[in-house]
C-alpha cells in the first residue's frame, strides 16, 4: 500500500513547476572537482545507513576533503516515512548534510512505527532531541521541497535506471560494482 501511495506522488509530483533554483542540493566536497558521485538514497534504507557509517567517512577523508571529487545526495525515497524524512533533510535549505547524516547515523531511532503518523512523531522526537530546530509541518507541507525531492526520483529512475538505494553514479556512469570502500576506491582511482 505505502508503495502504491509513494507511487501517486511521484506521478502527480511529476506534473508540479519546480523552480530548482529555490533549493540547494546538498553537497559535500569540491563544488569544481573533476571527479562528481551522485548517491541516489532512501533515508530508511539500511544499506543506505551503512554506506554512511562504513564507505562514506573513507571516501570523505580521501576524496571529499581533499578536493579530488564531490557527491551531490539526491533523494529516491522508498517509502512514505523516507519521502517525509527527505523533505526535512532538504528543508534548511543551505546545502549542509548534518540533518541528512544524523538521519543515517541513528536510523533505528527514528523509522519505526506501524503508520505514517507513528513514524513522523518519531521523526520529530528524534530531531528534537538532536538539537535540529525545524518547523516539522511546515517542511513536510512544503510544496517545493517536496516537488525537489520527487523530481530526484523521477530523473534518478529516467536517467539512470534507478532502481534500488543506495545507487552511485560516478560521472553519470553507473556504478555497478558491490558497494565498498575497496570497490569505490578503484573506480576513482582511474579517474584521477
Amino acid at each position: 500500500m505505502k508503495k502504491i501511495i509513494l507511487l501517486a506522488i511521484i506521478v502527480l509530483g511529476s506534473f508540479s513547476n519546480l523552480n530548482a533554483e529555490e533549493i540547494k542540493r546538498i553537497i559535500v566536497g569540491n563544488k569544481e572537482a573533476k571527479i562528481t558521485i551522485i548517491a541516489f538514497e532512501s533515508l530508511t534504507c539500511s544499506h543506505c545507513a551503512n554506506f554512511h557509517k562504513n564507505v562514506y567517512p573513507e571516501l570523505k577523508k580521501e576524496y571529499l576533503d581533499t578536493g579530488l571529487a564531490k557527491i551531490e545526495f539526491r533523494h529516491f525515497p522508498l517509502d512514505i516515512a523516507a519521502f517525509n524524512a527527505s523533505k526535512v533533510a532538504q528543508c534548511k535549505n543551505d546545502g549542509n548534510v548534518d540533518i541528512l547524516e544524523s538521519l543515517y547515523a541513528n536510523q533505528q531511532k527514528w523509522v519505526k512505527g506501524s503508520s505514517i503518523e507513528e513514524a513522523n512523531k518519531n521523526l520529530q522526537i528524534f530531531l528534537k532531541n538532536e538539537g535540529f530546530s525545524i518547523d516539522f509541518e511546515s517542511c513536510v507541507n512544503n510544496k517545493n521541497i517536496e516537488d525537489f525531492v520527487l523530481n530526484d526520483r523521477i530523473e534518478g529512475a529516467k536517467n539512470f535506471k534507478v532502481n534500488a538505494t543506495p545507487t552511485i553514479i560516478i560521472n553519470n556512469e553507473k556504478f555497478e560494482k558491490k558497494l565498498n570502500y575497496k570497490n569505490l576506491k578503484k573506480a576513482l582511482e582511474k579517474m584521477i
